[in-house]
């Protein structure tokens, strides 16, 4: 199999690659894989004939709509990233609740203990916690959380059983309603787009957290600030904001009780150290006519 790595080749996924005989090559020189770690004005507007899949970096696709229209057409396959940091993102979930709960931006240069003695939370105190797009970062965050005792809920859109949860169930206003932690991981679509608005925020109790992992735009940003500051939740962790980057003007950055990473959950060193190994793998699927792994329904967007 020949391949290209676009728009900007890496080592790393390139040697993965060639370790399993196949063979690196310039775009014009008619790869049968594209590797993409870019965004939508970098994806080549014309393909060669001979490129059958591209694999993608990222395990979020939203923003490529177009192109896969574009290129479906054509009999190109997709396929993203999913799963593949399924550990890291659980990770900076687990920190990104630890730091809300524990006040840690609360602390400031006057020893504010008395203040932190009122409002510091712990997970482990009956709390109830519900993943909204409980996939594979979802069930390593519950393996992550399992220490710490907590009733957790995972919600998909199936309601199938998700192993590790003590419940799973679709989206409903019982889970807005019943949850102290709200951890979203959900693809974006025009279904979860703003699935955090003034609406849903309204339903949850005022000790209420939501932390998200997933996309932006999953969280209606004015409502969440408005209700930040005005009490109507208790905090905020958020990994990803709309817009993004978040203006350094706005004012969640001055709110003590949201915690925010510039969209760190996962980081490029592990992208690249990855990727090479899973675009091998689907190939072979591929190769051998199968679904790849993390294949991407073109329609569904993810």
């Amino acid at each position: 199999m020949k391949f290209t790595f676009l728009p900007k080749p890496k080592d790393e996924p390139i040697a993965a690659l060639e370790a399993e005989g196949h063979q690196h090559v310039a775009l014009e020189d008619n790869p049968d894989m594209i590797l993409f770690g870019g965004g939508p004005g970098d994806f080549p507007d014309q393909l060669p004939d001979s490129v059958k899949v591209v694999q993608i970096q990222y395990a979020g696709v939203e923003n490529l709509q177009d192109v896969f229209a574009k290129h479906a057409a054509n009999g190109v396959r997709f396929a993203n990233a999913g799963g593949l940091y399924d550990d890291t993102v659980a990770e900076s979930t687990l920190a990104l609740l630890l730091a809300v709960e524990h006040r840690m931006k609360a602390v400031d240069r006057e020893w504010n203990n008395t203040q932190l003695f009122k409002e510091k939370q712990y997970l482990f105190d009956n709390k109830k916690l519900a993943i909204i797009g409980a996939g594979g970062i979802g069930k390593t965050l519950i393996r992550f959380l399992e220490p710490f005792g907590m009733e957790i809920t995972a919600v998909n859109r199936s309601g199938n059983p998700v192993e590790g949860a003590d419940h799973t169930v679709t989206l409903s206003d019982d889970v807005w309603a019943n949850h102290d932690y709200f951890v979203l991981i959900a693809p974006l679509t025009e279904e979860t787009r703003h699935m955090v608005n003034a609406e849903t925020i309204g339903k949850m109790p005022d000790s209420a957290v939501v932390v998200n992992v997933g996309r932006g735009p999953l969280v209606d940003t004015q409502a969440l600030t408005q209700a930040l500051a005005d009490g109507h939740l208790r905090g905020a962790g958020l990994d990803v904001t709309e817009p993004e980057p978040l203006p350094a003007d706005h004012d969640l950055w001055g709110l003590d009780n949201c915690v925010i990473t510039p969209h760190v959950a996962n980081i490029p060193r592990f992208m690249e150290r990855r990727i090479g190994g899973l675009a091998a793998k689907n190939w072979e699927l591929y190769a051998a006519g199968e679904k790849m792994a993390t294949e991407v329904d073109v329609d569904a967007g993810y």
